[in-house]
């Protein structure tokens, strides 16, 4: 067991070596620059900061290829992260790298603070297992937090799409104007409806793009949304129409979700009641009535 520890203690020593070496050349190298060139415009706060992320992110890309993973599990992993909003090409590899520091990590945080002494087989299992799924849950948490903005905000997109195409616009151009117009109110939908524009703009089919939309997003509203435009154009229905009963829609699905939500709250305030409230009410009002019932038998007994 000890040649065990030693040998993990020397690995993460010279992982954290590299991680620092690599983490500070571009210090090195910047205070090497301003002793030769001492007129150079100095790097701002930001700038540091900006250049910090890249690097920790550098060092955890490097660790994306130590696990074996397949093709499905990659592409799994890449839709997931575009659900979440990560679109960029190295989220996969820092996804993926974060995957194997993460252990490392909890290990090495067991072994400093002591935890490790009281049974390593167990506390060392336990902080690989948490880290291998920490990056799962925290992705998974990011994607229900996206979509719920999602589904919060298409009502009020809807809205202004219909005013957009009732004040003559078509619907690709709607779709382009709402997107710039509510991109700080609503920022998770109208980077979606930009991705929409831009898929329509290299020339794909709009039923297309609003697909590519929903299976994006994975909110049941927006693929009920695209199945509505789709018909609506295979029909030649009114689409200004079709948006306002899908928004109003929503917005009963809304009304009716709060109720639900009202209503189950009876039933949730049972539990604290019967093993919190309760026991607590009994020994303010019946403690006293006990007292003096045990006091009186005492002095009962003892005539």
């Amino acid at each position: 067991m000890a040649f065990a520890v030693i040998s993990f203690s020397i690995v993460f020593l010279l992982i954290t070596s590299g991680g620092l070496i690599l983490f500070y050349r571009e210090a090195m190298l910047q205070r090497i620059s301003d002793v030769i060139n001492p007129n150079r415009k100095k790097k701002t706060l930001l700038d540091t900061i900006q250049q910090t992320g890249l690097t920790i992110g550098g060092v955890v890309e490097r660790f994306d290829n130590v696990l074996p993973r397949s093709k499905a599990e990659l592409s799994n992993t890449l839709q997931r992260l575009n659900r979440a909003g990560y679109r960029q090409e190295s989220a996969l590899k820092m996804f993926n790298g974060s995957k194997v520091l993460m252990p490392l990590v909890l290990c090495a945080v067991a072994l400093v603070s002591g935890l490790a002494k009281f049974n390593p087989l167990v506390i060392y299992g336990v902080c690989l297992g948490l880290g291998f799924l920490a990056p799962d849950f925290w992705l998974g948490r990011r994607i229900k937090a996206r979509q719920y903005q999602i589904r919060k905000g298409l009502p009020d997109v809807l809205d202004l799409l219909i005013i957009c195409i009732e004040a003559g616009l078509s619907l690709d151009q709607a779709t382009s104007r709402t997107a710039e117009e509510l991109k700080l109110a609503q920022p998770e939908l109208c980077d979606e409806l930009m991705v929409v524009v831009l898929e329509q703009r290299a020339g794909r089919p709009r039923s297309d793009t609003w697909k590519n939309m929903s299976d994006r997003t994975g909110v049941e509203s927006v693929r009920n949304l695209t199945s509505m435009l789709v018909q609506s154009e295979q029909f030649g229905t009114s689409i200004a129409k079709t948006l306002r009963i899908h928004s109003d829609t929503l917005r009963t699905q809304r009304v009716q979700q709060v109720e639900e939500a009202a209503a189950k709250t009876t039933i949730k305030l049972i539990f604290p009641l019967v093993f919190f409230i309760f026991p607590a009410l009994f020994v303010v009002v019946l403690g006293p009535a006990a007292i003096m019932m045990v006091d009186a038998f005492t002095n009962t007994f003892k005539q």
